[in-house]
């Protein structure tokens, strides 16, 4: 969320390795080498879940699990302008090419100088991580191997996101929480998820999520609530 963007912006960051201890990302881990493609050549992960509820870091040690599996944040593909309307971006410049085998060129916004930089490859790969907030909307789902949510309810999950990026990004954070739960009324993404991911005092618990129970999606959009 805010506080990474003003870092700059990345397509392929470096992965994080995860401890010994932490056996629920190695098991998620061989369960992805076992799917089969879903975008072209490529084995697409979606790791979706409201700002502030841990996606970064547990996709970067998901990836370091995976070998160093490039990681695709969605706050390099958003805009000020468009905070979740970048879908048709999305497919033009990721997805399709990656559908058909070849290398993907994502150009990277810079949150701070509000402009997208220059086109950065993004080769296929055997797995690709999509992690950021809208990575399971309903328009990449046919594209996905595994839907993953990290569960935490939005309400402590934008409280820790307001405290990690500080005062300076209030007014951005007000903005952002009006703009994030109009698209999950919308375009929910829990209902949908195969595995809910939960952080625990020492590593992860990875659940079965509402698809992979089979419960039945919802029929009337609540969000994406617990």
């Amino acid at each position: 969320m805010a506080g990474r963007r003003r870092r700059g912006p990345r397509v392929l960051p470096s992965a994080l390795r995860p401890a010994p201890g932490e056996p629920a990302i190695h098991d998620l881990a061989s369960r992805i080498r076992r799917l089969g493609p879903s975008c072209g050549p490529v084995r697409l992960v979606g790791v979706d879940g409201h700002a502030g509820s841990g996606k970064s870091t547990f996709a970067g040690r998901l990836a370091g699990a995976l070998d160093g599996a490039p990681v695709l944040k969605l706050d390099d593909v958003a805009s000020h302008e468009e905070l979740f309307d970048w879908t048709g971006r999305l497919l033009r410049q990721v997805i399709r090419p990656l559908g058909r085998g070849e290398t993907a060129h994502c150009s990277a916004y810079d949150w701070r100088t509000r402009r997208f930089g220059p086109p950065r490859p993004l080769p296929p790969a055997p797995v690709i991580l999509v992690e950021g907030v809208g990575a399971g909307r309903r328009a990449l789902r046919p594209y996905l191997a595994l839907l993953l949510w990290m569960d935490l309810p939005r309400e402590e999950s934008w409280a820790r996101g307001r405290a990690r990026d500080g005062e300076e990004q209030r007014e951005f954070w007000e903005g952002w929480v009006r703009a994030e739960r109009e698209h999950f009324a919308g375009d929910p993404t829990r209902p949908f998820a195969d595995l809910l991911v939960r952080q625990r005092g020492e590593g992860y618990e990875v659940l079965p999520g509402p698809a992979g129970t089979a419960e039945p999606p919802p029929s009337i959009t609540l969000g994406d609530g617990p």
